[in-house]
């Protein structure tokens, strides 16, 4: 089968975070994606399968199946709009977090994404002893949000994945206001077998909210502070968040899963 790599919220190859896309004729056993995935070794594969008016969307991690995944949404839609369906501007995804769209405006891919709901939850000394920052504030939905005084210490954090993975929350997001972005942050997921996330566009749907209410703005200009760093521009509309950002294409193979 063919397969891409893409590296989303990128402006160039190395940037972002790498999505493995497979756009299939047919769905795949569930345990032959999951192999897939574990020897892709990235942090996410996308699979991809024509239903209708809109394709099926299954994103995978080395550690199994997740609900949502921006990145790989993102990378989907570039392979798609670059070499599957070159005519159209817009598509559907069928997905575990319902029918999620992207559409190709100019050289940016806006995705429209549901919302977390983070709720206020107490700043724990395991939190602090798995981050090496105490966190101000700490918040809860799918994953746990924690909210660092500055964002230095969002850069400068060397969580203990091990203790990160005792905390509660599928996901750990560090954040902080920025000086030239709105916010910064950083995703770490050792639960499912990922230590750092490159950019995460389902952490978004969490700091998003909390930073709008923060700053009292709608847009925000999000900038994922890992080492390879990516920028989103971000939408708050209540209840879903508008996520966008550029992509590169780094490689297109085939795959030989031999089943």
């Amino acid at each position: 089968m063919k397969y891409y790599v893409v590296d989303a919220f990128a402006e160039k190859v190395f940037e972002g975070n790498p999505a493995g896309v497979c756009v299939l004729e047919r769905g795949l056993p569930e345990e032959l994606m999951r192999k897939i995935a574990m020897e892709n070794n990235l942090s996410e594969t996308a699979f991809a399968v024509k239903e209708g008016d809109a394709y099926r969307l299954r994103w995978f991690t080395p550690g199994g199946e997740v609900d949502l995944c921006g990145h790989a949404t993102l990378a989907t839609a570039y392979v798609l709009a670059n070499f599957v369906d070159a005519a159209s501007d817009g598509f559907a995804f069928e997905t575990l977090s319902g029918r999620l769209t992207v559409v190709r405006k100019g050289d940016l891919y806006e995705m429209d994404f549901p919302a977390y709901a983070p709720a206020s939850t107490p700043v724990t000394d395991a939190m602090a002893e798995a981050i090496g920052f105490r966190p101000t504030e700490a918040w809860i939905a799918r994953d746990l949000v924690c909210v660092l005084e500055d964002e230095q210490d969002v850069r400068a954090a060397m969580p203990d994945p091990a203790k990160v993975a005792a905390l509660d929350g599928l996901l750990l997001h560090l954040t902080a206001q920025g000086r030239e972005y709105d916010c910064v942050t950083r995703s770490f997921a050792p639960k499912v077998g990922v230590l750092e996330d490159p950019v995460c566009g389902s952490g978004h749907c969490h700091v998003v909210p909390l930073w709008s209410k923060k700053l009292k703005k709608k847009e925000l200009v999000a900038r994922q502070a890992s080492s390879r760093g990516g920028t989103l521009y971000c939408r708050d509309r209540g209840g879903r968040i508008e996520l966008a950002g550029k992509a590169a294409l780094y490689s297109v193979a085939e795959i030989f899963p031999g089943e």
